[in-house]
């Protein structure tokens, strides 16, 4: 694939007519459907002509990239230049005169994609370089690696007069092996994108394929995008209801699968319409806003106008709440859904039937008498042709009351959809998913086929290490010993410590962060005494301002001032996490006891669904950083009978005893 817009050696790029090179970016961004504006190739031909002069005495040395395509931010790299065994990432601002901190996180962000993503770019030094055209030159230019020391510098001031210097600092500095052309150009790019940044790059037009790790020994997303694809042809083509059950392991990209199905299959033209439906509101808030801003984004980066509000309504046609689209479907009970496509995320969490017949009542249906799982097969079925349903189905990730698991859509399967086709991952029987029995009898059935491809078994949550959601599940279930060998697996990639002090945490979380990548603080929803630290779980931060809005609002995750709850961050993720963990779920000798705060002190929980709740809010928690995170288990208070110092050291002891690293 050819990232760039234009590409070649230094020697044929100082050859060519700039002219000629212009022509070359205009017909390449015009062909990806950009209207080039006059802006746009005034900015390219500055480039080119500063670019020349820069590099002119490096001409047998290295090749240089117009316009590189970063698939999983949406963006391009102004200009990459591979010079000796160096990658210079080089950011143009034209006509701007400062340092904006936004170039930088910018260009900072670009450097890290290719680090992190891009298999023969991992062992280069890397530097990105922000040139405003109209700045003043800088007394001190500094060139240093960043803390992390692997080979990716900190982002460097430059301008058009500097540039021929910097890049002669550059190489002095580094220390790479030289970079053949050609190899680089065949290395593969592997992201792991954030849901959102997932969301964005399928929803602007970009393959799954893009956008997703292919590494031979795992399990790969575009497999099961294309068997649920064969699934809906196949129904379509022979009039079938159908529908797929597609497991993962936490953060395995469940929910880009569904986001992949839904933007492939929704074509007004064609009158295709597929809808993405979650029970998770912040989840389809975040979604919703990230969408519609980017969408804004990249049309005015074409030359074209939409207005938000346009663009917020086109999303809400594919990406909508479960419980809304049930409100709609109840309007005209005989009347079929425009949409065929259904997919449902987090499946397991829908609603058992007292939980629906309840929320019903309350809004004047009061002899309403199904599942959610059953009137949503059954709002699909009213198509007298052809519907398909796709059940995202995560393990042990039930936080609510009133989430009837996956057993619920099966029971309603045999009970009163019997014709229905069912296509079923393999791994559904295991114990976490709590329906093997039921599997197991669907799997005698002549509609029922089981398949390998609708299960995800790697994490893509953390590129850094794989076996984060593992080690998470050892922790909570006490395998302490297991846990220590998982810990010394991913120890070197993934860093996870522990402390007392909230301070130090903070601290650390904003030392380790680079350029855009997010961090934030987590807690339980009913972690009530962690006041004494200036965290109050019972003021719900907006997951709009919290997970989209930038350093500089101080309702943004980056300000490490408000914590979100498991029910705010269940199905995104953040970069880095601060977990802070209350006396709610606490270590005791004989393993883990849960509590609730009531009034003025601790009530004992002893309901296992609860139990199980509390247990599955800290799997959440624990879950939701993709390159590293912190614990802070506050020391408490021996004079506070609510914080008492008990309540707290016997569960840092178990994770220091674990291993994990003591900040």
């Amino acid at each position: 694939m050819d990232r760039a817009y234009y590409s070649d050696s230094i020697a044929g790029f100082l050859e060519r007519d700039p002219d000629a090179i212009l022509g070359e970016l205009v017909r390449r961004a015009g062909a990806d459907g950009s209207q080039i504006e006059t802006t746009q190739t005034d900015a390219w031909d500055e480039q080119v002509r500063i670019l020349k002069r820069v590099i002119a005495q490096y001409r047998d040395r290295g090749s240089v990239y117009f316009e590189y395509s970063i698939p999983r931010l949406g963006k391009r790299i102004d200009v990459l230049a591979l010079i000796d065994g160096v990658i210079f990432v080089i950011e143009f601002k034209v006509g701007e005169a400062t340092f904006t901190s936004h170039a930088l996180d910018q260009v900072c962000d670009y450097a890290l994609d290719l680090k992190n993503f891009h298999e023969t770019s991992h062992a280069a030094p890397i530097a990105p370089i922000v040139v405003p055209t109209r700045a003043q030159s800088e007394a001190a230019i500094e060139i240093a690696y960043t803390a992390h020391d692997d080979n990716v510098m900190l982002p460097i001031r430059g301008t058009p007069d500097t540039l021929g210097d910097i890049v002669a600092r550059v190489l002095d500095f580094a220390d790479g092996a030289a970079i053949e052309r050609a190899a680089w150009e065949a290395g593969r790019y592997q992201p792991t994108p954030t849901i959102i940044e997932a969301a964005m790059a399928l929803y602007g037009g970009h393959q799954v394929e893009e956008i997703s790790k292919k590494d031979a020994g795992a399990e790969n997303l575009a497999v099961t995008s294309r068997t649920i694809e064969h699934v809906i042809k196949a129904s379509k083509l022979n009039g079938w209801k159908s529908i797929c059950f597609v497991t993962g392991v936490p953060g395995a990209g469940k929910t880009l699968v569904g986001l992949d199905i839904a933007t492939k299959h929704f074509d007004k033209d064609s009158e295709l319409y597929s809808v993405f439906l979650s029970g998770n509101g912040p989840l389809v808030e975040v979604l919703r806003e990230a969408l519609a801003k980017d969408n804004v984004r990249r049309q005015k980066e074409k030359g074209k106008r939409i207005k938000i509000g346009a663009a917020r309504s086109e999303v809400k046609a594919f990406i909508q709440n479960v419980h809304h689209f049930r409100t709609e479907c109840l309007v005209d009970v005989a009347r079929p859904p425009i949409e065929h496509v259904a997919i449902f995320d987090e499946a397991q969490r829908a609603w058992n039937l007292r939980q629906t017949a309840r929320f019903m009542s309350e809004r004047g249906h009061a002899d309403f008498a199904m599942s959610e799982p059953e009137f949503l097969i059954s709002c699909l079925d009213r198509h007298p042709d052809w519907a398909v349903i796709v059940c995202l189905v995560g393990g042990g990730q039930e936080i609510n009351t009133g989430e009837a698991g996956i057993r619920e859509w099966l029971d309603a399967l045999g009970r009163s959809f019997p014709h229905w086709r069912a296509f079923i991952s393999s791994r559904l029987t295991d114990s976490e998913y709590g329906a093997g029995e039921l599997v197991e009898q669907a799997r005698a059935l002549p509609n029922t086929t089981m398949q390998d491809d609708l299960h995800l078994g790697v994490s893509m949550r953390s590129f850094r290490a794989e076996n984060v959601s593992l080690l998470v599940k050892q922790v909570l279930d006490l395998e302490q010993e297991a846990a220590k060998q998982t810990l010394d697996g991913l120890r070197d990639r993934y860093p996870i410590l522990i402390t007392r002090d909230l301070a130090k945490a903070k601290q650390w979380l904003r030392g380790r962060a680079r350029g855009s990548e997010r961090y934030g603080l987590v807690a339980s929803s009913h972690a009530y005494r962690l006041k004494p630290h200036a965290i109050d779980v019972r003021l719900q931060v907006d997951p709009v301002q919290w997970f989209l809005h930038d350093k500089d609002d101080v309702r943004s995750s980056y300000y490490l001032e408000d914590a979100a709850t498991e029910y705010r961050v269940q199905g995104l993720e953040l970069d880095w996490v601060c977990v802070t963990w209350d006396a709610d779920f606490r270590r005791v000798r004989n393993g883990w006891e849960h509590w609730k705060f009531v009034g003025n002190r601790w009530n004992r929980v002893h309901t296992p669904e609860r139990q199980t709740y509390l247990k599955n809010a800290y799997r959440v928690l624990l879950t939701r950083a993709r390159q590293g995170m912190v614990i802070v288990v506050p020391p408490g208070e021996q004079d506070d009978h609510t914080r008492k110092c008990e309540y707290y050291d016997r569960t840092f002891d178990y994770l220091a005893g674990i291993g994990f690293t003591t900040l």
